[in-house]
């Protein structure tokens, strides 16, 4: 089989990086190898996210800078497809190939299970048809990815549950992904005792709603996300273990103890809070207060007191007052973050908030991101400083930058550089800190064995 060139540009979430993922495992068989760049490419995708404003000119935008590529294939004889998949893809289909004659397929979230039979129907047909597939098919695409898949490295994602039934009013995930979805236990851990015998050593579990997972357990019984950590905890080769995206709601007795007791488990939480005000709280429609996710983050510290946590904010939501983005301001004073993503509000089409009357204007939208924007990164700052000197865990798990340097990350999800053979890539080394920034650390490895002694071991 002649080999063809596969490129995948990936926006957004984690879960769409892992879709990715799985879109070239699932087009592996048929002959495509993902390459990262676009030139001579026989099939190119973009996997869309449908979060911020202006998405859908995002891609349109991509579409017209790849359109050269595509003469130039054509020039030599070739034929470049392309695809748009993700998100926008699901909730503006039909405007993308009515708008972009070049656009030869157009498909959502859950039928990238189903691109072998798409690209068939479009080969066949000598590129004459264009195929628009934005299904709800009625059997989890989980179950038809292939059990084979493309290790990336020590660390990789691992999809166990999707979709969203929480209709937070600013949010178009329920609608683009669907309801929720757990995957059973077995085929979880199936995946990735997989990934363990080609060389990975952390998972972290995604989802929209991670710890709202409730799949069929090994028992017969349904199990929460606390319970299948423990048995994850079990696998032998699986070092660390993290989970994301959750949400304040889905918090359960079983996922504080495995915190507490789950020494795989790493002590840094991604638990989106969105607001610091009751009222904007209210109206986002999250069904939790200020109060109640600080007495998460109080329980989740007392049970590990190095719990480091990030979040995610939204300012300028409708209705918002000075009142409201100061209450913002004071809970994150209290946390204290590790890290966090702020984003002004923007409306979102088919969404309850977009039809809010009391829009806030730009500038103060401005001016309220970036005094949100300044606390957060001096906090990250002060965050990663608070390491500088200590001896902290490290899986090295790609180069650096510079010659003779490796990159891995700490169990607080830092960036941390040292100078490293390359024969030490997938090890956890203790490294102690020697330099901090606001987005990254530098260390010297403690020991390196000669590699006499790597050898007889």
């Amino acid at each position: 089989m002649t080999a063809k060139k596969l490129h995948i540009k990936t926006w957004g979430c984690q879960m769409n990086v892992y879709d990715s993922q799985r879109m070239a495992d699932v087009l592996a068989p048929l002959g495509y190898a993902e390459s990262d760049e676009i030139e001579g490419a026989d099939l190119v995708i973009l996997n869309t996210c449908h979060i911020r404003e202006k998405a859908t000119e995002k891609v349109f935008s991509e579409l017209g800078r790849m359109r050269k590529h595509r003469a130039e294939k054509e020039k030599a004889g070739g034929k470049m497809a392309f695809a748009v998949a993700g998100c926008v893809a699901q909730a503006e289909g039909a405007e993308i190939l009515r708008r972009d004659k070049n656009v030869d397929m157009v498909f959502g979230p859950q039928t990238y299970h189903k691109l072998p039979e798409m690209i068939a129907n479009w080969e066949s047909a000598n590129g004459k048809t264009r195929i628009l597939n934005t299904e709800f098919p009625p059997e989890p695409k989980f179950d038809h990815f292939p059990a084979e898949q493309a290790t990336r490295g020590t660390s990789a994602f691992v999809a166990v549950q999707e979709g969203c039934d929480k209709f937070c009013s600013f949010c178009v995930v329920p609608y683009t992904r669907g309801a929720e979805y757990s995957r059973p236990a077995a085929d979880i851990i199936s995946e990735i005792k997989h990934l363990i015998a080609k060389g990975v050593r952390e998972v972290t579990l995604l989802g929209q709603n991670v710890n709202a997972w409730h799949g069929d357990g090994l028992d017969d019984t349904t199990w929460d996300l606390g319970r299948l950590i423990f048995q994850l905890a079990e696998i032998n080769g699986l070092d660390r273990i993290r989970y994301m995206t959750s949400h304040p709601r889905d918090m359960h007795d079983m996922l504080y103890r495995a915190h507490g007791e789950v020494p795989q488990l790493m002590p840094y939480l991604h638990l989106p809070v969105q607001h610091g005000s009751d009222k904007i709280l209210e109206t986002m429609n999250r069904k939790h207060t200020a109060d109640d996710y600080m007495r998460i983050i109080h329980r989740l510290r007392d049970i590990r007191p190095d719990m480091a946590f990030s979040s995610d904010f939204i300012v300028g939501f409708p209705g918002e007052t000075d009142a409201d983005h100061r209450a913002t301001m004071k809970l994150v004073d209290e946390v204290g973050y590790a890290a966090a993503y702020s984003f002004k509000y923007s409306r979102r089409p088919g969404t309850p908030a977009a039809k809010a009357g009391k829009q806030v204007s730009e500038d103060i939208k401005d001016r309220r991101l970036q005094e949100l924007q300044t606390k957060l990164y001096a906090d990250q700052t002060a965050f990663n400083a608070s390491k500088l000197g200590m001896t902290i865990p490290v899986l090295l798990d790609r180069k650096g930058r510079n010659d003779g340097q490796l990159q891995g990350h700490s169990p607080w999800l830092q960036t941390v550089n040292v100078a490293a053979p390359d024969r030490l890539m997938g090890q956890i080394m203790d490294v102690t800190i020697t330099k901090t920034t606001q987005n990254s650390l530098t260390g010297e490895i403690v020991t390196i064995a000669p590699i006499s002694e790597i050898h007889a071991a």
